[in-house]
């Protein structure tokens, strides 16, 4: 008999190998994307009508012109938060730590257990209101900079317990 898959792992999605599905960040973690964006475009659009106002001081209709660019921004960015959020995911396989995220540009990283020097748990405020964490990973490449946000939180202590115990047995170099 076959247990039922946790509901963050997409059983349809097997690539890398074939057998290991991608895990998946809880969807609560949408709802911190959603905010943050947004709290970035409203502030985008308040110095966009600032600066419309203070050159164009003959046209007050200009910030009203602008409403519905703004309004278009924030309601394709709503549509989009909730599937950069499933576009993230992750694979502990045998020797490294399999990282993805992006929708149009996707980005796939590959962390060697052995390379690993920090786990960090990182919970702000927002996520910490949603009971959810971020993953980082430091290693010894300036270039890697992996971090995995949207993990509950007790998943975030036990696959950075996991990680520092797969770094342990595999350093490479030292």
């Amino acid at each position: 008999m076959t247990t039922p898959a946790p509901e963050h792992v997409d059983p349809q999605d097997p690539w890398p190998n074939g057998v290991t599905p991608w895990q998946r960040v809880s969807p609560k973690y949408a709802w911190a994307d959603l905010v943050l964006n947004l709290l970035f475009v409203l502030l985008v659009c308040a110095a966009l009508v600032i600066v419309i106002v203070t050159t164009a001081p003959h046209t007050p209709l200009a910030p009203l012109i602008a409403m519905p660019a703004v309004i278009v921004i924030l309601i394709i960015n709503a549509l989009l938060a909730f599937r950069r959020v499933r576009a993230i995911g992750y694979i502990l396989r045998e020797d490294d730590f399999l990282f993805r995220r992006g929708i149009m540009f996707e980005r796939v990283i590959a962390v060697p257990y052995g390379r690993l020097q920090l786990v960090d748990v990182n919970r702000g405020p927002l996520l910490r209101s949603l009971g959810l964490s971020t993953l980082k990973f430091v290693t010894a490449s300036a270039a890697t900079g992996v971090q995995l946000p949207g993990l509950p939180a007790e998943d975030a202590e036990a696959l950075r317990d996991r990680l520092v115990e797969l770094a342990e047995t595999r350093r490479s170099g030292l």
